[in-house]
């Protein structure tokens, strides 16, 4: 089996692979198309047409990162040969950044520290809501490897864990309650916390939508580490701000910087939500981490991709490019 791998990486990192994968695995490195493009496997985010055209083994394209480009998505759907993976290495660290905004915006952490920064008490003696969650009904939207870790999480707070997934049968497992996305609105009004895990294609957009959220209970708390346009932008705030959804914590948005200058001053949404104290907001840092802790994730699970294509013949992670994940 023949890889390439585009891009620079440490030592260290070759190192793990060459000690973790067969001896009848070859892997070559760098940002030049090499003399002999013999490889079957290229890891590369967003791959351009020679490194394809020139490599007649090629079989598969392997994303090193949740999540696959647009661009990308559009290039490989013109090769029906090549198959398109992704890595979920950072699935286990989205999953804790989850379960970070669902404590702090359920809690009021944020609001009561700014208080107590200035000296101000009041948050400890006016009623500033410190949601008891132990025994609450959790339900996660999108039930993948995020998902599953965060439903593990959810549990030991003793909470009753629901998840929707795109056509599937109703069916439990390890104690987690899966419907099918059909029964959102069914299960909408039972939830005190909702998560939204999924991708973002043209079914999920907005897919938490005014008449959804409206749904909930009224000290629910939403948060997002999905994409932000899987909710009704004008909706969410409209409701946070009048009290009607409890709280949220939000990792993904609506707007993002356009250069390095802008990254010091672009508001995250088209509306206010920075004046809203029941808003956690954080620059969609989810699955980034301790630079190390990043690396060596993806590299292990680089590496477990491939030996399961060596020993089995079948690539883990495939993407389904008509579904867009």
């Amino acid at each position: 089996m023949q890889i390439f791998i585009y891009g620079e990486y440490e030592d260290w990192q070759e190192k793990y692979l060459k000690e973790n994968l067969d001896s009848s695995i070859h892997i070559d490195w760098g940002s030049k198309l090499p003399v002999k493009a013999d490889y079957e496997i290229l890891v590369w985010g967003r791959p351009s047409e020679e490194f394809i055209t020139e490599a007649e083994n090629l079989k598969y394209i392997i994303v090193p990162y949740a999540g696959i480009p647009t661009q990308t998505a559009e290039f490989v759907s013109k090769y029906p040969h090549l198959q398109l993976h992704n890595l979920h290495h950072n699935a286990l660290p989205t999953a804790e950044m989850a379960f970070s905004l669902m404590l702090a915006a359920a809690k009021n952490i944020v609001p009561a520290h700014n208080c107590l920064q200035k000296g101000d008490w009041t948050p400890r003696y006016e009623g500033m809501p410190n949601r008891l969650l132990a025994g609450r009904n959790v339900l996660i939207m999108g039930y993948g490897s995020v998902g599953r870790h965060l439903a593990k999480m959810c549990k030991g707070m003793t909470t009753k864990v629901f998840a929707t997934r795109r056509n599937c049968q109703e069916y439990l497992e390890n104690e987690v309650e899966i419907q099918p996305a059909a029964e959102l609105e069914r299960l909408l009004p039972l939830m005190q916390i909702v998560f939204l895990t999924l991708p973002l294609t043209a079914e999920t957009k907005n897919i938490l939508n005014r008449s959804k959220m409206e749904l909930l209970p009224a000290d629910a708390v939403i948060v997002n580490i999905g994409r932000g346009t899987l909710i009704e932008e004008q909706a969410l705030y409209d409701l946070l701000k009048s009290g009607r959804i409890g709280a949220a914590g939000l990792d993904v948005w609506y707007n993002y910087p356009g250069s390095v200058e802008a990254r010091k001053h672009t508001y995250p949404g088209n509306l206010p939500f920075h004046e809203l104290d029941n808003v956690v907001l954080s620059p969609h840092r989810g699955g980034s981490f301790a630079n190390y802790d990043t690396e060596l994730l993806r590299v292990q699970h680089l590496a477990e991709m491939i030996m399961t294509c060596h020993n089995t013949g079948r690539m883990p992670n495939q993407v389904d490019i008509s579904r867009g994940y």
